[in-house]
């Protein structure tokens, strides 16, 4: 394991704080990021316990974002058509926004999170809120076994990949499919997206670092798509070694040469990516200052994980940020950890709020554009350290 970036004392992400709790120690960890020359794989150093992350209080809902929902619409459809199965599973199914679209006869999910587990067992469908394992997927496919196993940004947030791959094997129909998405190193590499590192993104995925661990599981990528979401993912479509129901894609390859091409199997890549962050935060804090300087009021939008690191890293000084908007409703009237900046129910943002905003949500940026067209018509500017800080 070769350390290459230190992204300094960081609270847990998503540990939201509470009035009460602001004069209280918080808990932080070193985020430290490292490189395995041995198989390729981009992890964080100093892990903290699941327990610690994914309980009860677990903020984020897939739900409350239109482009996740509409994407899980969409995929879904796609699903049905292309593989047709009779019985799917999701693993990390949250609040149900990937499960909903389909029968509740034809799917399982699993959510260690109680709270968002309830949500989907309020709405009819089977799921258990357990963490994914062995004695887990014996349990759940004692009678059937499932054609489609899919699981959207969680293999990024589990240590262990040995219980992981092997209850799959366990569950899966010999011809059936696993479908994982998680951010992509290369993306993440290229747009300088430093904020996909945090306590629960244990590894950030190569392809070929994927198939490495895959094979010492039978397991094998078929077929993979690059998507938009979360600022750039890879969708794996994966297949037991034995099930020849399905032909290795000529996009598997090329993601696999392009990666290798960039330079992921490197080193000196990821020391090069270190410098570049450095110079990030450097350049972030200067435009804040300036607008400091000119008497500009600046707030931020999406108080997530993401903006958690960056603002954290970056040592944002206080009152810089007066607040930040979201949409999630756990998250309203707490503040965020480490800088405990407030945060407050969305609104339509307007000049008399801010005359700049901070994208803590680049990654939906799209969508908030959309919806902030008067913002943006009457002058208002947005901020941003994707790839580079600026002001849009």
């Amino acid at each position: 394991m070769k350390k290459f970036l230190d992204l300094g004392l960081q609270p847990l992400a998503n540990s939201y704080l509470d009035q009460k709790d602001l004069n209280k120690r918080e808990k932080k960890f070193n985020l430290q990021v490292s490189f395995n020359p041995k198989n390729y794989l981009v992890s964080i150093l100093n892990t903290v316990s699941k327990e610690k992350m994914f309980n009860e209080k677990y903020p984020y809902k897939s739900s409350e974002s239109f482009t996740m929902r509409n994407s899980f619409k969409k995929f879904s459809f796609k699903i049905k058509k292309k593989f047709k199965p009779n019985l799917v599973l999701e693993i990390g199914s949250n609040d149900g926004a990937f499960i909903s679209n389909f029968n509740k006869n034809m799917i399982i999910g699993v959510e260690p999170c109680k709270n968002l587990a309830q949500i989907t067992k309020r709405k009819g469908y089977k799921t258990f809120a357990e963490y994914w394992n062995v004695n887990l997927a014996k349990k759940i496919t004692k009678k059937d076994k499932v054609d489609i196993i899919y699981s959207a940004n969680t293999l990024s947030h589990i240590k262990n990949f040995s219980e992981i791959f092997k209850a799959v094997n366990i569950s899966l129909n010999e011809n059936g499919v696993l479908i994982l998405e998680d951010p992509s190193l290369l993306e993440c590499l290229k747009k300088v997206a430093y904020d996909q590192f945090y306590c629960e993104h244990i590894y950030v995925f190569s392809s070929i670092a994927l198939q490495k661990i895959l094979n010492n599981y039978n397991l094998e990528i078929f077929d993979i798509e690059n998507t938009s979401t979360h600022g750039g993912s890879n969708r794996y479509f994966i297949k037991k070694k034995t099930n020849q129901t399905y032909k290795i894609n000529k996009r598997v390859n090329k993601n696999f040469a392009n990666e290798k091409k960039f330079g992921l199997h490197k080193i000196s890549t990821y020391k090069n990516f270190a410098k570049k962050v450095a110079y990030s935060k450097i350049k972030l804090n200067k435009i804040f200052e300036n607008l400091i300087k000119k008497n500009k009021r600046i707030i931020g939008y999406g108080a997530t994980a993401k903006s958690c690191t960056v603002l954290n890293y970056c040592k944002i000084k206080k009152g810089t940020i007066e607040y930040f908007y979201d949409t999630t409703s756990f998250k309203i009237n707490k503040y965020l950890p480490g800088t405990k900046i407030k945060i407050k129910k969305y609104k339509e943002l307007s000049k008399k709020d801010a005359d700049y905003v901070f994208l803590g949500a680049w990654n939906f940026k799209d969508e908030i554009f959309r919806k902030e067209k008067k913002f943006i018509k009457s002058g208002g500017k947005f901020i941003t350290h994707i790839p580079i800080p600026k002001v849009l």
